[in-house]
């Protein structure tokens, strides 16, 4: 028997995400300019494949070349006469769907391996039995030897992401170790090189360490660009190791970004519009970090756009040391009327940044109002789909120069519905209430979380041997804070954020903006605090006892404010364990509201002070304590943790998979084509998804994978030349 944990279930809910009246609302320019930013991000989104496992592009190439001859249902007949049952077949399905929807063979939230919850030998019967193994025997039989065995594979370093010997990572080579991502985030610093578009390979040459640097671009000559005084390519000495720097990464996907990226430059709607996309296709034909953050300086200043985007390497949370960016691109269209709500909260925000708890000085000495925009998702090209994004990530421009906020709409409307006889671990009578709260809470926590949390709070920066603020030592002014705190900068920040969304959901001006008064308010901040504490226990799900590390940022956080706040006492917060109704171990846990607005609002306040502090003072050892120790998991204290963490695996509930609608082409116009939420959908998507020159974009994505597979496995050398 497999562990649960590491199979999609049957029974999984897939939902579609509906942009159709969103879509057909836009002009003919605005439906071009979106047809072509979504061809940009879901051909940059197959980088992700690259980045999550050595295997995942080719189980992407061996399904698609699958479905592509047959649909679902064709290929029912052929599966039910190779011997799989009607269990075992929605199985294959249901991992299919996984493996699209997570961009690879590792759950896009919590990191954790997913395997076919079918026998290996009747997935090789289908295979075989296939219509695309009949027309291409040879390849197909080579495409599943090379990925059957590690599809399978549930040894102790692949069951989840991880550095070294705690996991698999595509970012570094196998023989990578803390202590090599250490080093190479000296020398990227020393270079003035962000690590967000690279890759680490150690090798051996000689005898002597050596470390490749790649950037992932569409150009592969190491030569330099412009606005470049020399090229960053080439061959360096650092601390007695030889470190290379070349180009080149994901090659023919990013040429493709580039092209589409061009396309759409055609139909902008002004020059701020043309002036991102032509920094976005520099940086991604020359792998420059700098054209990048250029051109995210045109998309701040795009305010209110009717098709909102963003595209890049982002997001380091899946990078174990947390420095790289894990590539994702989005196209939405504004929803007015949820924007409203937005807006008049930015217009709030220099009313409600006084009221956090740190010092005056510790605040942005001024708010850079960002745009703030409810949208309706038509792409989402990565590994999974956020519910909210506060962009861009570049320490310097969100500081100096602003940023924006967007929150989903049409994600948050299916995402986080559930039934009431799926809601663990909450007493009978919250249930009616956080069903139907935790919608509109949600939208309020997430909107505090984007805007006056990720949007706060000042970093001092060193200059020379002087500071530009007071009071102490932060970093140099060529580190960010994801060099700084690394391995817990996302969880960390994420943390700090949920906390400022806590405290400022207190504030009654808050709740009237989202348009609840009198007692509805009151739920919805009762709600708000109970789904976090919630949250923070369903967050054990995500922590790996053998390597006591967690593997996701956000369940961390949640796991972290649930320890701050039961640790409040004053009968704030209760956590017991039962036995459930199923005589199988159960849990309960309970808030009691009459004491948020004082105990709770109290442990808040001390604890976000102490974040910010050490944030903005780059206190990393203090910060660190702080924070690893109340992500300690353990069997002593108050709780077991660890044996509550079994109770959470036994009653998980999998996350959702979304269905994204297709654009096409027609003519003059652009055809929105939708499918089904169900598995068979989302398989039929993808199949629909990459049909241009799709025999080259499969034989580039396997000789990419082809490349470095002996990169991730010990006992790797080569030359480097």
């Amino acid at each position: 028997m497999v562990d649960s944990q590491y199979y999609l279930p049957n029974e999984i809910g897939v939902s579609a995400l509906d942009c159709s009246v969103a879509f057909h609302l836009l002009s003919p320019q605005e439906k071009m300019y979106a047809h072509y930013l979504s061809r940009a991000a879901w051909y940059g989104g197959l980088a992700v494949l690259l980045q999550t496992s050595p295997e995942s592009a080719d189980i992407f190439v061996l399904l698609q070349r699958i479905f592509r001859k047959q649909t679902p249902a064709q290929l029912e007949q052929v599966a039910t006469a190779a011997g799989l049952s009607s269990e075992e077949y929605q199985a294959f399905l249901v991992y299919a769907a996984g493996l699209y929807a997570n961009m690879g063979n590792y759950k896009s939230f919590g990191d954790t391996k997913f395997i076919p919850n079918l026998p290996k030998d009747k997935l090789k019967a289908v295979v075989k039995a296939s219509q695309a193994f009949q027309d291409q025997p040879t390849e197909m039989e080579a495409l599943w030897d090379s990925c059957s065995c590690l599809l399978y594979s549930l040894e102790d370093r692949k069951k989840q992401l991880g550095l070294g010997d705690k996991g698999i990572s595509t970012y570094f080579s196998g023989n990578c170790c803390l202590e090599d991502a250490e080093l190479a985030q000296k020398f990227l610093d020393s270079k003035k090189l962000s690590a967000y578009n690279t890759r680490l390979f150690k090798r051996d040459n000689g005898g002597k360490t050596c470390y490749e640097v790649r950037l992932a671009s569409a150009v592969q000559k190491d030569c330099a660009v412009e606005g470049e005084c020399e090229s960053c390519c080439g061959s360096f000495n650092f601390e007695d190791k030889e470190f290379i720097v070349k180009r080149g990464d994901y090659a023919p996907l990013m040429e493709k970004v580039s092209y589409y990226l061009q396309q759409a430059q055609a139909y902008a709607a002004n020059e701020n519009q043309r002036k991102m996309l032509d920094e976005y296709t520099r940086s991604f034909t020359f792998g420059s970090v700098e054209a990048h953050k250029e051109g995210s300086r045109y998309w701040i200043k795009d305010k209110g756009p009717i098709v909102e985007s963003y595209i890049g390497f982002i997001e380091s949370y899946r990078d174990p040391f947390g420095s790289r960016g894990e590539f994702e691109g989005f196209v939405a269209v504004v929803n007015k009327a949820m924007s409203e709500r937005f807006t008049k909260l930015v217009s709030s925000a220099e009313v409600l940044l006084p009221e956090l708890p740190w010092p005056r000085e510790f605040e942005k000495d001024t708010f850079l109002k960002p745009d703030f925009t409810s949208l309706d998702v038509l792409t989402f090209a990565g590994s999974g789909i956020p519910a909210g994004i506060n962009i861009p990530n570049y320490d310097d421009i969100r500081q100096s120069e602003g940023f924006k906020n967007v929150s989903l709409g049409n994600v948050l409307a299916v995402a986080y519905a559930t039934k009431k006889e799926k809601l663990t671990f909450l007493e009978e009578e919250d249930k009616d209430l956080f069903i139907k709260w935790k919608g509109p809470s949600f939208e309020v926590q997430v909107g505090l979380h984007e805007l006056l949390g990720h949007g706060s709070g000042k970093l001092f920066v060193q200059v020379s041997q002087t500071y530009c603020d007071q009071p102490r030592d932060w970093r140099t002014g060529d580190e960010t804070w994801d060099s700084k705190f690394s391995t817990i900068a996302s969880s960390y920040e994420e943390c700090r954020a949920e906390c400022v969304g806590l405290y400022l959901c207190l504030n009654k001006q808050v709740l009237s903006i989202f348009g609840h008064e009198g007692q509805d308010a009151e739920d919805v901040v009762y709600i708000n605090w109970l789904s976090m504490v919630r949250a923070g226990l369903l967050g054990l799900e995500f922590y790996t006892p053998e390597s006591k590390s967690w593997r996701q940022a956000h369940m961390q956080a949640r796991f972290v404010i649930l320890r701050v706040l039961l640790e409040a006492g004053e009968g704030l917060v209760g956590l017991e364990e039962v036995t459930g109704q199923d005589s199988k171990p159960d849990a309960r846990i309970t808030l009691d509201r009459s004491k948020i607005h004082t105990v709770g609002k109290n442990a808040i306040h001390k604890f976000l002070c102490k974040l910010q502090v050490l944030k903005a003072t780059a206190d990393v050892e203090g910060g660190r304590a702080l924070y690893d120790g109340y992500s300690t998991v353990s069997d002593s204290g108050a709780h077991n943790f660890l044996r509550l963490r079994e109770t959470v695996l036994l009653r998980k509930e999998a996350r959702k998979m979304f269905v994204q609608a297709n654009t096409r082409v027609n003519g003059d116009s652009v055809e929105l084509v939708e499918y089904e939420g169900s598995v068979a959908g989302l398989i039929h998507s993808f199949t629909e998804r990459f049909q241009d020159e799709v025999e080259q974009l499969e034989a580039d994505l396997l000789e990419l994978s082809k490349r470095d597979a002996s990169c991730w496995f010990p006992g790797y050398k080569r030359v480097c030349k």
